[in-house]
């Protein structure tokens, strides 16, 4: 692990002083400090580090930048600008538990192909910081991002099953799984029609975990491992990360980690419709008619509007049992992207309590989320002529909101329900993650999992 979180300061441990924007006379450093920084042209802007000079030449410490607000998860940028060697914040943080959450993830690397780890730093744990949360954290955006890096030939349905076992082993939880033609036996046409055309064949991987008496949490992941479109076939540019559409599996596995590994009182069901959505003479067609497990008859307007299909009849599952707390994960929407950017992940819910609850968990662990509406006018948008619904509108209008409301005909019987649009990915390096698959939405779930299932 590049960085490591220690409890103890050592001798060697150098100081970061954190220093707000334009304030440099408040970080408490020395005038010869303050004097180097001004020479620098260092004025504490966010993000940027500057080492310090001791009297001999050796290195005395270093200056961050935390700019103006621009939030604890910042510091993560110190786990790659930052020498090798034992480090501690001179004056605690405000958040310990974020800025040792920002530390660990800043220092994350994926090397399964080759690619050397980043710097190993040893950090003091700021005091107040749980670091155990910290870990269990850490460990679950490291399994999400890992699964949305590795490459779809080497994480077709077949791997990301192995993946749910594998989480499951570490957990004494309970895997099962209904693969192939067993789909359409037990009454799962739509995820069987998206992945019928792969080699890899299409599956629902249902895992349990926790007492059966305890409160009923289900999470559902889009599980697509590689969307080519279908015969709606996407551009080559359209393509180069499709590898990471199964971003909503990882990320509810991910939260599925920390919900294990801090022994939640819940009854966690984890719900991944695992197929890959390919060109063969049996795929599904534009203009066909597929009736669901709910029993809705879907026609398909466009046979790259995959991901709906595959968690409508894993949602109408989840459904059945009315849980407490429902929440499905997908990279669904570009019109997501389009609405709010890479960063910013929607979230659909019709219950307002879910929604302040999670949009202040959002605020507090610097996991940004924005609630979105379901629009009732909308849905007549997706009406058919021959079928109960449409999997696509014919306008292109709110294409986000559209697809949330396709999901919300599949979920009638568990009010506390909540659809998030991920995009589970960096398009360009942050403070607290490289560029490369991302966790979004998941510390921000977890905290409110946490508060009300302890």
């Amino acid at each position: 692990m590049p960085v490591e979180l220690v409890e103890t300061k050592s001798t060697a441990a150098l100081p970061v002083h954190l220093v707000t924007g334009g304030d440099l006379e408040a970080a408490g450093l020395a005038p010869a400090a303050i004097a180097w920084a001004r020479a620098n042209g260092f004025s504490g802007e966010a993000g940027r580090t500057l080492t310090l000079p001791g009297e001999d030449g050796a290195l005395a410490g270093a200056l961050f930048g935390l700019g103006d607000g621009e939030g604890t998860l910042a510091v993560g940028t110190l786990a790659r600008a930052l020498p090798e060697g034992d480090w501690h914040f001179a004056t605690e943080p405000a958040w310990p538990d974020l800025a040792a959450t920002g530390l660990v993830l800043g220092g994350y690397a994926f090397t399964r192909y080759g690619k050397k780890p980043g710097k190993a730093l040893r950090f003091v744990l700021p005091a107040g910081a749980d670091a155990a949360h910290v870990r269990r954290i850490a460990d679950g955006v490291f399994l999400t991002r890992d699964l949305v890096n590795t490459p779809t030939s080497d994480m077709g349905p077949d791997e990301l099953e192995r993946a749910a076992r594998t989480l499951a082993s570490a957990h004494d939880a309970e895997v099962s799984v209904i693969k192939g033609d067993d789909l359409l036996k037990q009454n799962f046409p739509m995820i069987h029609a998206v992945g019928r055309a792969s080699s890899g064949a299409p599956r629902l991987i249902d895992l349990l975990w926790g007492s059966p008496d305890a409160p009923k949490v289900t999470l559902v992941g889009k599980g697509v491992c590689f969307d080519t479109g279908g015969l709606d076939i996407k551009p080559s540019a359209g393509m180069l990360l499709m590898k990471k559409d199964m971003g909503g599996a990882a990320n509810v596995l991910g939260l599925a980690s920390m919900i294990m590994a801090a022994r939640l009182n819940v009854r966690l069901r984890v719900l991944i419709p695992a197929v890959e959505n390919s060109i063969a003479g049996n795929a599904f067609r534009p203009g066909d008619v597929l009736t669901s497990r709910k029993g809705i008859t879907v026609e398909i307007g466009n046979t790259d509007a995959e991901g709906r299909l595959v968690l409508a009849d894993a949602l109408a599952l989840a459904d059945d049992e009315q849980p407490e707390l429902l929440v499905d994960m997908a990279t669904l929407t570009g019109a997501a992207r389009v609405a709010l950017g890479p960063d910013l992940p929607p979230f659909y819910t019709g219950d307002d309590t879910l929604a302040s609850e999670l949009s202040a968990a959002a605020v507090a662990v610097e996991d940004p989320l924005w609630r979105m509406p379901l629009w009732r006018p909308y849905d007549a948008k997706l009406s058919s002529k021959i079928a109960d619904i449409n999997n696509v509108t014919t306008d292109g209008f709110a294409g986000s909101i559209t697809a949330a409301l396709f999901l919300k005909r599949f979920v009638e019987k568990t009010p506390r329900w909540a659809h998030f649009d991920i995009f589970a990915w960096n398009p360009s390096d942050r403070p607290y993650g490289v560029t490369g698959g991302e966790a979004q939405g998941i510390r921000a779930l977890e905290r409110i999992i946490s508060k009300r299932f302890a």
